[in-house]
């Protein structure tokens, strides 16, 4: 019989809210900071998958609060970290993890696809970030936003995904320059291809050229979305402390060459 893992406990006393919670990385994410003993406060737009990774949480004897809201709309990110900091008291961890991705020829994308991408993945981090932020600095917190290997290079028939990684980059840099002189750390993950529902799922339009796409694939098996969490705990807690600005790829080299 295998032993249950043990973690490090550098959470301790700390509050971790984490997006996209319901599934995949998001999931691991808030596992992983539970385990190492954060209060947790967890949201995404699907219920039912919210309200597993809740079950799952406390069943561990951890704490966790949740909420379900659809994070494309600002006044819902002001009021998760509004209600999160009510509920525990403080916040020390944002981990922007939510988001979607979809594959469409370039001149075929509509309008609603278009923002709807970009509300989620981009104006979502955003507004999580400028309601944190004050409640951040009076914890010496940081931001870990989850970009991708997308944002690092292009990618055929992904161009709104890639679009919105880029600015989760540059956002993640413009505000670690913005607020250097104090101790919020702001950082981002960027992974390849993990093993969760959103490349399970992922839908590719008919007539695609398979040799573009192959571009940016290596012959490695996909990532595991707890080894991606890893590195999320990893640069969010104390041991991270000097790690401020960064782009941490985990994307089995895809992006190096």
């Amino acid at each position: 019989m295998t032993e249950p893992r043990t973690f490090d406990r550098r959470f301790v006393g700390k509050v971790a809210l984490v997006t996209g919670a319901a599934s995949g990385i998001g999931r691991a994410v808030a596992h992983r900071l539970a385990a190492e003993g954060a209060a947790l406060y967890v949201h995404d737009i699907d219920d039912d998958g919210l309200a597993a990774t809740m079950a799952d949480i406390e069943a561990t004897g951890a704490t966790v609060y949740g909420r379900v809201g659809d994070l494309a709309a600002r006044d819902e990110c002001f009021a998760v970290i509004a209600d999160c900091v009510e509920r525990t008291g403080r916040l020390d961890v944002l981990a922007n993890v939510a988001g979607i991705s979809r594959a469409d020829h370039f001149t075929t994308i509509d309008e609603a696809t278009y923002r709807r991408l970009t509300a989620v993945n981009v104006d979502a981090p955003f507004f999580l970030c400028q309601a944190a932020i004050p409640h951040l600095l009076s914890t010496s917190g940081n931001i870990v936003n989850l970009a991708s290997n997308s944002g690092l290079m292009g990618g055929a028939y992904t161009a709104v995904y890639c679009m919105t990684k880029g600015a989760i980059v540059q956002l993640t840099r413009a505000l670690a320059m913005e607020y250097l002189k104090t101790d919020l750390r702001v950082n981002a993950v960027a992974p390849g291809a993990t093993a969760t529902a959103l490349p399970a799922n992922f839908v590719i339009p008919a007539d695609v050229d398979f040799e573009l796409m192959g571009r940016y694939m290596v012959p490695r098996p996909m990532a595991e979305a707890d080894e991606i969490a890893a590195l999320v705990a990893l640069v969010a807690s104390d041991e991270g402390r000097s790690i401020h600005g960064a782009i941490l790829s985990i994307d089995n080299g895809v992006s190096a060459g």
